[in-house]
């Protein structure tokens, strides 16, 4: 492949956002899309912990609408979850969902707002895998999201990542009718989650933004807005790790992840996210951001070592922290220090229950479920070249 970016794009997104600390006091403002929500959050407590669903009832008595609550979502949101919110949503008659909570909340909201329209199994409208690729013919419902972390940039797209324990599938559902009318990211609810998963949570955004950079569909436009935010997320997720209610740290990192959200849909994302979500499909305990940590140095180095695309390396490393870089190596020492500076330096796949001989079936996975983060790569990745990136991985 050129080592060059697209000069053209395609881009739009009707998903209006209110951004800024203070900016959920906003909501009853704005014309909600229907009368009866139905709120999902987490089986958590840290909606409750931050003031974000208190403050979000307040805003909602604002605007005389009605709700119900669907504290059922997961880490790793899982299909019989999804089904069960959406059917709940449309027995009470909700006619917008409101989703409260962090990436697999805002994933779960997507499947929901379908399921809440439309009858069967959720499998019939997933393309891909094994699922039965039906368009649903009902409009799902609208979705107003309120994230609560920064990493997955699910607040502003149309795509939920959801897993079936039964067929060890994870896989991206997708209806552009599910983009969300409305986003409010406050980041002063963020500010209660713990230094652990703010690091993973922000990883999750960074390898978005790199992702994006190194993908064959990188554009000039979503070239500017990762760079910008890979070195936002440098710089600041540190200080949000250390010091979780720093407001101003916060506040740049959940913009960086935000613009995740406006970059993926702008670029694809390649293949490292299809191989952890092959690897947290079967172990359902492994933090979506963590696994993209353990195996980030692997599947870069596999690149670099190709020296296939040493400009956009290059720029990236730059904008961590090496400004006089012309080594992409440079940018594997960069995502080594911020790994150190976040204490995630040292994570390992054997704690999360995963083992060597597993490697085959993730690779096979990633690419019957995630096909699409192949399609981008700058050469190509055989299954053998995976298995072996694991391999160097593995700890």
């Amino acid at each position: 492949m050129k080592d060059e970016v697209l000069k053209s794009f395609i881009y739009n997104n009707p998903t209006k956002i209110f951004f800024g600390a203070g900016k959920l006091e906003m909501l009853h403002t704005e014309p909600l899309p229907g009368s009866k929500a139905l709120i999902l959050t987490s089986k958590g407590s840290s909606h409750i912990k931050s003031g974000v669903l208190s403050k979000t009832l307040e805003e909602l008595k604002k605007s005389d609408v009605d709700y119900i609550i669907c504290n059922n979502v997961q880490e790793n949101p899982l299909k019989e979850n999804c089904e069960e919110a959406g059917y709940l949503a449309k027995k009470k008659g909700c006619d917008f969902v409101l989703a409260i909570g962090g990436g697999a909340v805002l994933d779960s909201a997507v499947p929901v707002a379908i399921l809440a329209t439309n009858s069967g199994d959720l499998w019939d409208y997933v393309f891909g895998g094994t699922g039965k690729c039906i368009t649903a013919p009902n409009k799902p419902l609208p979705i107003v999201t309120i994230p609560t972390t920064s990493g997955t940039g699910s607040e502003i797209n149309e795509c939920g990542v959801i897993s079936n324990e039964d067929t060890h599938e994870k896989i991206g559902m997708s209806d552009k009718r599910c983009k969300p009318v409305l986003s409010v990211v406050d980041p002063l609810y963020m500010r209660t989650v713990p230094p652990l998963y703010t690091a993973y949570q922000g990883f999750d955004a960074l390898f978005h933004h790199i992702e994006v950079i190194i993908s064959q569909k990188c554009n000039m436009l979503s070239q500017i807005i990762a760079l910008s935010s890979i070195e936002k997320i440098f710089k600041y997720l540190p200080i949000a790790v250390e010091d979780g209610y720093n407001l101003e740290a916060r506040e740049e990192v959940a913009f960086a992840a935000t613009m995740s959200g406006i970059t993926m849909q702008l670029s694809r994302i390649t293949a490292q996210h299809s191989i952890e979500h092959a690897m947290s499909a079967y172990h359902r305990n492994l933090p979506h951001g963590a696994g993209l940590i353990i195996i980030s140095k692997e599947f870069s180095k596999f690149f670099i070592d190709r020296h296939l695309i040493d400009d956009r390396y290059i720029m990236i490393a730059k904008a961590m922290g090496y400004p006089e870089s012309n080594n992409p190596y440079d940018f594997l020492q960069a995502l080594e220090e911020l790994k150190i500076k976040c204490k995630v330096n040292d994570i390992a796949m054997s704690s999360f229950g995963i083992s060597v001989d597993e490697f085959p079936s993730f690779a096979k996975m990633s690419r019957i479920l995630q096909g699409g983060g192949f399609e981008v790569l700058p050469c190509e990745l055989s299954d053998d070249d995976i298995i072996n990136i694991l391999k160097n991985s593995y700890v």
